[in-house]
């Protein structure tokens, strides 16, 4: 496909995935021809941002495995009307005739903007560049119901397969917690169903901030102060289902939970 083919395939493809979300109707197939690289489907992404018009108050990183082309890590936004701190009865909501789960994560806010022009760094750099940490809840949802059976370049498409995030409790001490090695469980109505640390998450969750730094770096997009960064799911992707509630426990003493909607 020529690039002004695949730019007018693109701006389809993103216009019909914002247009079910706000519409919160299913979308039985994917919308078009699944992007064939990495670079198209950001490209996607891209269109889907500026189409949809709300700030933006964070981002998702997810894994890619295998990887695909050398990348282990996706990205997409979290819309700031979808970021919403925990709360006794907070409900959560999924696209009902599309895909959900949730997801326990490691939540880093921003607390400068990168240096402008600065395209490589370092893990320590990006830990430099947070100033607070939370353990909180990635709502993964989207209008399409196998958003995640078609690789990476169909969740890039829609926004990552993001749909909302819980911000949790503050980690105060969180540079000296060693929180790689916190134990983190997720249970769907009082059932265990995950449980894992983010020792298995590549290079953890300040490694994912690094990614995002300059992958954003690459695409042209600044990141501002402020901004959250979700770093990927610690016991897995898990389905859930309206009226599910979902209670992730992190450490000794961290929990944060959400009843399932949906929208």
């Amino acid at each position: 496909m020529g690039s002004v083919q695949f730019a007018d395939e693109a701006r389809r493809i993103a216009e019909t995935f914002v247009e079910a979300r706000r519409e919160s109707r299913g979308l039985p197939e994917f919308p078009g021809d699944i992007p064939a690289a990495l670079d198209q489907a950001y490209a996607v992404q891209d269109h889907a941002i500026a189409f949809d018009g709300r700030p933006i108050g964070g981002w998702k990183v997810g894994r890619i495995n295998p990887p695909r082309d050398g990348v282990d890590r996706l990205a997409g936004p979290i819309f700031t009307d979808c970021i919403v701190d925990a709360r006794a009865g907070l409900e959560m909501p999924i696209f009902g005739e599309g895909f959900g789960a949730a997801e326990a994560e490691f939540l880093l806010r921003l607390r400068a903007a990168p240096p402008a022009g600065k395209t490589s760094f370092t893990e320590e750099e990006a830990a430099d560049l947070i100033d607070a940490v939370h353990v909180g809840i990635e709502i993964a949802s989207s209008p399409f119901p196998g958003i995640n059976d078609h690789g990476p370049t169909a969740t890039i498409s829609d926004f990552g397969n993001n749909n909302g995030l819980v911000i949790g409790p503050e980690i105060k001490d969180w540079r000296a917690a060693n929180i790689k090695a916190w134990p983190v469980e997720l249970d769907i109505n009082g059932e265990r169903i995950g449980a894992a640390t983010a020792e298995t998450m590549l290079d953890g969750p300040v490694g994912a901030v690094r990614f995002l730094l300059e992958l954003m770096a690459a695409r042209g997009i600044a990141l501002q102060a402020g901004q959250w960064v979700s770093s990927g799911a610690v016991t897995g992707v898990h389905p859930v289902k309206p009226g599910d509630l979902v209670t992730c426990r992190f450490g000794d003493g961290f929990d944060v939970e959400c009843k399932i909607t949906a929208s």
